[in-house]
């Protein structure tokens, strides 16, 4: 599986809940293209309209990493965000756990 070989997607898919990484898995076979692009279209829709009860922005990211699969633009601009997120979470980790170690000696 190609997705798998980018770390950014690796570490996010890591982190997931077992049923996630296994439904994310199975979207992602060659098989199953007509599931997976009205999937990732109606959870991109679903984070256009986050300002409703239980739809959230959360949604937007998920469905382009699955219409990424078949549309390369949209993957690699997915994935370059993804790391940018990373970066800032990383970043973030760091200057708490730096923190935390200055307070508690």
């Amino acid at each position: 599986m190609e997705a798998q070989h980018d770390p950014r997607l690796l570490r996010l898919l890591n982190v997931l809940p077992h049923t996630f990484r296994r439904s994310y898995e199975w979207l992602i076979r060659p098989q199953a293209k007509w599931v997976r692009l009205p999937v990732g279209g109606a959870l991109m829709l679903g984070g256009v309209f986050s300002f409703l009860p239980v739809l959230g922005i959360w949604m937007l990211p998920l469905g382009a990493i699955l219409v990424g699969e078949d549309i390369p633009p949209v993957r690699r601009a997915t994935l370059h965000g993804l790391g940018w997120v990373q970066q800032k979470w990383d970043n973030w980790q760091a200057r708490r756990k730096t923190r935390n170690s200055k307070t508690n000696p």
